[in-house]
């Protein structure tokens, strides 16, 4: 159940330590891999869905998803079920993710970065029920891009899809709960059924709504229903509450999911912009492109004789 209406201790809007940790994440709704489809983001999408309808409890799924995003942001698909298919046992396995999860969540509330770090622990995984149809609808339904009534839209290619979004928030909600004092299973569970309306709804952004005027909210309560029939309960009764935290900032539910959703509609921009400024004095003299080793200095001479850049 949502917790108090507590405001952060510090007086701030925001954790601004946490945002290195946010921009690397969100590159997860970027990471592909060669025989796994879709981005990685995408993939625990559909993970967490198939586990709630499996029965686990949101606050596990919670737990368990963040917990394999966070060791993800480094390892990528470097996963539990890539490392014991390549030999290694369930222990060393659990070593590698528990690696990478350290080397990026230093940041986070202490308490629960314990309580994620021991969902990385080897033991029996939850079993997974079937997948709602709005689960491919959401991953097959790109997202507007930058729309502002009365102006044309700024596409950037590739757009994300609905489904990654709603992870990354939904982790992000996790992450920033300890600041809000919010209960993280609530804002998860919010987080992940926010954009239900949008597995039918096709998006076209903030100008769209305006557009619809009053005819907006009838058609979202519609196709959120739609979405909402496809579960059984508990669950669907668990996602109706939780979905309950979703019009305003009033609890601390609610700010941590509003906070994680803004930071990720910002940096989702912020990346195409990143990569449209990177030079490349930044990629060979800081990301170090042709990098140490036995054949850099041939490398360098031939780029020079090449004159590349």
């Amino acid at each position: 159940m949502p917790s108090e209406n507590h405001p952060s201790p510090s007086g701030a809007a925001a954790p601004e330590a946490l945002r290195d940790l946010l921009v690397e994440m969100n590159d997860l709704k970027r990471v592909r891999s060669a025989g796994r489809p879709g981005s990685i983001a995408e993939r625990l999408f559909a993970q967490g869905w198939g586990l709630l309808t499996g029965g686990a409890a949101p606050d596990d799924v919670a737990l368990d998803i963040t917990a394999t995003t966070l060791a993800a942001t480094r390892l990528c698909d470097l996963d539990a079920a890539f490392l014991t298919a390549a030999g290694l046992s369930d222990a060393d396995a659990s070593t590698v993710l528990v690696a990478g999860f350290d080397a990026v969540t230093r940041e986070l509330d202490p308490e629960l970065r314990e309580r994620l770090r021991a969902r990385l622990a080897p033991r029996p995984a939850g079993r997974p029920g079937p997948l709602p149809g709005f689960v491919g609808a959401l991953a097959q339904q790109p997202r507007a891009g930058v729309t502002c009534p009365g102006r044309a839209r700024i596409l950037l290619e590739p757009p994300e899809n609905h489904a990654e979004h709603c992870l990354i928030v939904a982790v992000y909600g996790v992450c920033l709960s300890p600041f809000y004092r919010a209960d993280p299973g609530t804002v998860f569970l919010a987080a992940m059924a926010h954009h239900f309306h949008n597995a039918a709804m096709p998006d076209a952004g903030f100008t769209g709504e305006m557009l619809l005027g009053d005819h907006l909210g009838p058609i979202m309560a519609t196709t959120t229903a739609w979405a909402l029939n496809e579960l059984d309960e508990p669950l669907r009764g668990q996602v109706e509450r939780a979905r309950a935290v979703l019009p305003d900032d009033a609890t601390a539910e609610g700010r941590a999911f509003h906070a994680a959703d803004c930071i990720d509609r910002v940096l989702q921009i912020a990346q195409h912009l990143r990569g449209a400024s990177t030079t490349m004095g930044m990629v060979l003299d800081e990301w170090e492109l042709v990098h140490a080793g036995p054949v850099k200095g041939f490398h360098d001479r031939v780029l020079a004789d090449m004159r590349i850049p």
